[in-house]
């Protein structure tokens, strides 16, 4: 493993990565040539320019790597990456501003999203036709519908607020 950084996959698509041809580091906007990556037990293997020996690979623990929109595989309509929706306010339907998509909890079947409100408290909606009802990246906006519980009378909604585990990293929001 001479020079190879070892990377954990996040993508939906890690048959890709080994036709990537350039990388970026955490929020760095500055390219790193990719000159080759090869899958291995469900980690990537990343030969990058620079790194040319262990103690450089290692030197990048921790370091988030990102590939530009245009290397993204295209989505269908309605489709939004994770990066596109972070940090988009959150309104209730009635327009009452609710916070900031914070963070996308990637859960199994359903995402959730964590909106932080100003108060520093979070609510967690489900990504669901009926709880979600409109993401506008363009217009920063997103527009839920709390969940109404059967215990509780019709007209009174009630925002989902549990303990937040950490999201393992950005990948594709289904919506």
């Amino acid at each position: 493993m001479r020079g190879e950084a070892k990377m954990e996959i996040y993508s939906q698509h890690p048959e890709r990565i080994p036709q990537l041809r350039r990388v970026y580091f955490n929020d760095d906007p500055a390219p790193v040539r990719l000159l080759g990556a090869r899958l291995h037990g469900g980690q990537a293997l990343l030969r990058l320019e620079g790194v040319v020996d262990r103690d450089a690979a290692e030197a990048l623990r921790g370091t988030l790597v990102r590939i530009s929109g245009s290397q993204a595989k295209p989505l269908e309509e309605g489709e939004f990456y994770h990066y596109q929706l972070i940090g988009l306010a959150v309104f209730l339907e009635d327009g009452t501003p609710l916070g900031e998509l914070s963070e996308i909890i990637e859960s199994g079947e359903v995402d959730v999203y964590v909106v932080r409100r100003p108060d520093g408290g979070e609510d967690l909606f489900p990504a669901l036709h009926d709880v979600v009802l409109e993401i506008d990246p363009v217009g920063n906006r997103v527009v839920v519908r709390p969940q109404v519980w059967e215990d509780e009378p019709p007209r009174q909604a009630r925002v989902v607020r549990a303990a937040r585990p950490r999201a393992r990293g950005p990948r594709r929001a289904d919506h």
